[in-house]
């Protein structure tokens, strides 16, 4: 029940009203200022400056609002990147072009970016399937970036769904960690680029074994 109103929340369309926008700038406002835990309902309706009964008409939860915020968010990282990329640069280019503009999102909102990588999962069961599907939203636009002409020239075959688990899970772990430092996630651009030309471009076969 509880990831069938989160859904439904994410799925919202986006003329539901302004109000849905403020309550979503309201929460992420929190989160940037006291972190996702520390946030309430009474916190968000006060920064959107409305009342908790327009709160409850759009969504059921905390949780909801929060996925919704998650999904915009991670909607806008996708159509940041993808339009960034240029399917007829060489794929060395792409790469660069996809990894700048994964770190230029994540640096535009840091503290939603670590929310999304540390307090989803943290959420547990009820979350699960939210986190998967943000998890696959990705993996699809990778496998869909390096399904290209200038790719075909360098893998034998397309991206697999593990290959490209591996490399978002390493973007998002270097992304988390370096917030939490203090860092900068521009620092990391070269090192980020290195490492995904090499999970990407040619070298070992990285294919699955066949299922048995």
């Amino acid at each position: 029940m509880i990831i069938a109103q989160h859904e439904a929340a994410a799925a919202a369309p986006e003329d539901a009203g302004d109000y849905r926008r403020r309550l979503l700038d309201g929460l992420a406002g929190s989160i940037v200022d006291v972190g996702y835990r520390n946030t309430t309902v009474a916190d968000i309706v006060r920064r959107a400056r409305t009342s908790r009964r327009t709160f409850y008409a759009h969504f059921p939860d905390r949780e909801a609002c929060y996925a919704a915020l998650l999904a915009d968010e991670n909607r806008r990282m996708i159509d940041q990147i993808t339009a960034a990329v240029d399917p007829a640069a060489p794929w060395t280019a792409q790469v660069r072009q996809a990894v700048e503009a994964w770190i230029a999102c994540a640096e535009s909102r840091p503290e939603i970016t670590l929310s999304w990588i540390r307090d989803l999962p943290s959420l547990g069961a009820a979350a699960r399937d939210l986190q998967r599907d943000r998890q696959e939203a990705f993996v699809t636009m990778i496998q869909a970036l390096c399904a290209t002409e200038a790719w075909s020239a360098v893998r034998a075959g397309p991206v697999s769904r593990q290959l490209a688990i591996m490399l978002l899970g390493g973007l998002r772990e270097l992304t988390a960690t370096t917030v939490e430092d203090g860092g900068r996630l521009r620092d990391n651009t070269e090192f980020a680029i290195r490492a995904s030309a090499a999970l990407l471009g040619p070298g070992p076969d990285l294919s699955p074994p066949p299922a048995h």
